[in-house]
This record gives C-alpha cells, structure tokens and sequence, in this order.
C-alpha cells in the first residue's frame, strides 16, 4: 500500500483527464521540492542512468527511509517529488516489497514518458531500493 501523500497524488490526478495537465502537475512538484545542497550533489549521489543529472541522498533513522533528491531537469525534479511522495517515511522494510511501476502506473506515467525519462525512472527507483535493502 502506498503512503497517504502519494494517494493524494494520485486523487489529484484523477481530477486531472489531460495528460499536459497532469504533466504541468509534475513540474509544479517539483519545483514546490527544496533543492539538495550543493554538498551532497556528489558522485556518491548521482544516479547513473538517467538521461538529466540526478543526485538522491537516501537516509534510514530509526528504521525509516528518507530521502532527498534533486535534477537539473524540471519534469525529473517533479518525478523525485513523486517518488519522495510514495518512499519518503516507509519503514525501510517496507521500500523493497512496494511495486513502484504499479504504483506509478496508476499515475499514468508508464505510457507518457519518453524511454530515456522511464529509464531514468527505472534507476532512480533501483538506487532507492537498493539502498533500503542494504540498510
């Protein structure tokens, strides 16, 4: 089951029947998003894989996946909004067993992204997995 910010999303885009509506959401997410320090935009933090530059900077305290994340593209900084919406706050647990392309596939977003953009998705959500499982 998806975190409760990310069911909002996906309320939201229910009200939303065009596609460049939903996309502008996206974008308005993203900007919303606090930028990550400079500091952390790392290689350590980059995602690899993505067609922009993506950094996420993931945290576990006490139990709990955080994460940060940033991209000098605008529909990738709305996509990391999405993705902090359905992660941020789960128990870490919890990360590995979540079905991200369903979950994101309620948004719609499956079938409106570009294959660089759905890529780049892909890895973001790999690297997040990744290092919840590795906690």
């Amino acid at each position: 089951m998806a975190q409760a910010a990310f069911e909002e999303v996906v309320e939201d885009f229910e009200f939303l029947e065009d596609w460049e509506d939903r996309y502008r959401m996206v974008i308005e997410m993203g900007k919303a998003m606090a930028p990550l320090p400079e500091a952390l935009k790392v290689p350590a933090t980059k995602v690899e894989g993505c067609a922009s530059q993506v950094w996420l900077h993931p945290q576990i305290e006490a139990g709990v996946f955080h994460f940060e994340g940033d991209s000098d593209a605008m529909i990738v900084r709305g996509l990391i909004a999405v993705l902090h919406k359905l992660y941020d706050g789960l128990p870490v647990g919890e990360v590995s067993k979540l079905d991200a392309h369903a979950e994101l596939g309620r948004l719609g977003l499956n079938e409106h992204l570009s294959a660089q953009r759905s890529n780049g998705l892909r890895a973001m959500v790999e690297r997040i997995q990744t290092t919840a499982a590795a906690a």
